[in-house]
């Protein structure tokens, strides 16, 4: 009986948005399915514990709140312009480099990476309005978030939107925690500009790819926000490149300070 009445409320979890109190939590039905699982096992640790050790019951509720925390979906309104590239990703800009983008565009174009920690939201959102035209995922490592050789040794998945104002590229990538990238779009979708296209579940990075001579907005060590935050603005693709100015742009990469 008590297992049926978890499931009942796992049920209705998933099909409505639930207010947390804690921060006013935000939960959707995309997100809190990605934790289910979770949820179950840590309900049936406190049924458990509730006749054998009570105080493993609050500790074990309190890590069910941490997994609402983190699988929350707070509603955002996003800027419509398509001359902006939006973060893709919560979290903290740690490296910008330029270089040839060699996963799919075969030239030199513009990689800003986003250290995601376990307080972030996980969900990822489209930096432009566009068609999603393709959608890979590679095989890795699972390297720590934080070690900056996990960009291109970690499994990942890139992600290619064809907006107005050409392509982009978004690139999820797993940590040592953080071992599923979750894709809720498929090729062919039109993504609207900070729509949702899928999470990482825990610690992770997401870079964005854009092309060379995109004016830049953020630096290293500014916080961003996905769907709200702009973080390029876009060049033309009809422009002659020669009329395009290239910015150096540094290559570092900070300690996130996690």
């Amino acid at each position: 009986m008590q297992d049926d009445i978890l499931s009942r409320s796992l049920k209705f979890l998933a099909g409505h948005r639930c207010v947390c109190p804690i921060r006013k939590l935000d939960v959707n039905r995309n997100a809190l399915s990605e934790a289910v699982g979770i949820l179950i096992l840590l309900g049936l640790g406190v049924l458990a514990a509730l006749f054998w050790f009570p105080p493993a019951a609050v500790f074990l509720g309190g890590v069910i709140l941490f997994v609402l925390y983190f699988f929350r979906d707070p509603e955002r309104k996003a800027p419509e312009n398509d001359d902006l590239a939006l973060a893709p990703a919560d979290g903290k800009v740690v490296a910008i480099r330029t270089g040839v983008e060699s996963d799919y565009f075969q030239k030199r174009m513009v990689t800003i990476t986003i250290f995601l920690s376990i307080f972030d939201v996980h969900v990822n959102r489209s930096p432009v309005r566009g068609k999603l035209v393709s959608s890979e995922g590679k095989k890795g490592l699972y390297l720590d978030a934080r070690d900056p050789r996990c960009s291109r040794r970690n499994a990942s998945r890139l992600w290619i939107v064809d907006g107005a104002m050409g392509l982009i590229g978004i690139r999820q990538i797993t940590g040592a925690i953080a071992r599923r990238i979750v894709p809720w779009s498929g090729v062919g979708d039109d993504l609207k500009q900070g729509g949702k296209f899928g999470m990482i579940r825990f610690g992770s990075r997401t870079e964005l790819i854009v092309p060379e001579g995109s004016k830049i907005l953020v630096h290293v060590g500014t916080s961003v926000r996905a769907g709200v935050t702009p973080m390029v603005h876009l060049v033309d693709p009809m422009l002659d490149p020669c009329d395009i100015a290239h910015p150096d742009i540094a290559e570092g990469e900070v300690d996130p300070g996690v």
